[in-house]
């Protein structure tokens, strides 16, 4: 399948055509695996070293912003941290206007631009891109991930804090470490009803009855299934809350931003 930048997100557009757009970019995703890497190797350096061929590079994309003399945002600074075997091989970042505000189911169309800037200066070819963002579980199933995905036909997941759309088949509260609830569609979403978009996953828990740490809400982005996306999310999940890849590009987003204003 060919990388389709006919289908990269345009912030001019009318917002029904935003829409329109999201919907033929779910078209073309593929929300089962299909890839060549073993999941098992991801962020590992001793299974990465075991395994006979070249460990995948695994990319953590996330955002930061950049405010004028007036105090409003205006800016994107997007950042990549391309990983192999649990080593961080390459950061790079790209800072573009920002063109439209944010709108809850449009969030590619405000962001996408820089991302896809700082995947072009990435000096190596990624295997699968994590972003801080939305994948399937999304109104028209098009997420950021799924969106960026696609224009680039890269292995994608989508990785965000806080549900969206769609309905838990369970409890959230209190999960156990390693826990996961899927979450089927509901009539918020351009989806039959009960249709699989992903998980919400508890990567970490605290050990006390008084306090406890949300999950996150994975979904499959492009060429990765769901329970797939659930699988990779834990095993990137080392000693914090978010997968490393992103964990790391939300740290470097956050120096280039300081780099910038100082």
């Amino acid at each position: 399948m060919p990388p389709r930048p006919d289908l990269a997100p345009d912030s001019g557009l009318e917002r029904a055509e935003m829409e329109a757009l999201q919907r033929e970019i779910a078209d073309a995703a593929v929300f089962e695996d299909d890839f060549a890497f073993d999941p098992s190797t991801l962020g590992d350096p001793l299974a990465a070293a075991s395994s006979p061929d070249d460990p995948p590079i695994v990319a953590g994309v996330d955002q930061s912003f950049l405010t004028n003399a007036e105090g409003e945002q205006d800016r994107a600074l997007s950042a990549v941290v391309a990983m192999r075997g649990g080593e961080v091989i390459e950061r790079v970042h790209a800072v573009t206007p920002l063109e439209i505000p944010y709108i809850p189911g449009l969030l590619a169309f405000r962001e996408g631009g820089p991302i896809l800037e700082a995947l072009e200066a990435l000096s190596v070819d990624p295997d699968l891109l994590l972003f801080d963002g939305s994948g399937r579980i999304h109104f028209r199933q098009a997420g950021i991930a799924t969106h960026i995905g696609v224009v680039r036909d890269v292995p994608a997941v989508g990785v965000a804090k806080s549900l969206l759309c769609g309905s838990p088949r369970g409890d959230l509260e209190n999960l156990a470490e390693g826990t996961r609830v899927p979450i089927e569609a509901n009539a918020r979403v351009d989806a039959p009803d009960g249709t699989l978009l992903g998980y919400a996953v508890q990567t970490r828990q605290y050990d006390s009855p008084n306090r406890y740490i949300n999950p996150l809400y994975v979904s499959p982005g492009h060429r990765v299934g769901p329970d797939t996306a659930a699988d990779i999310v834990l095993a990137l999940a080392d000693s914090y809350k978010l997968p490393e890849p992103v964990r790391l590009a939300d740290s470097y987003a956050d120096e280039a931003k300081r780099g910038l204003e100082e």
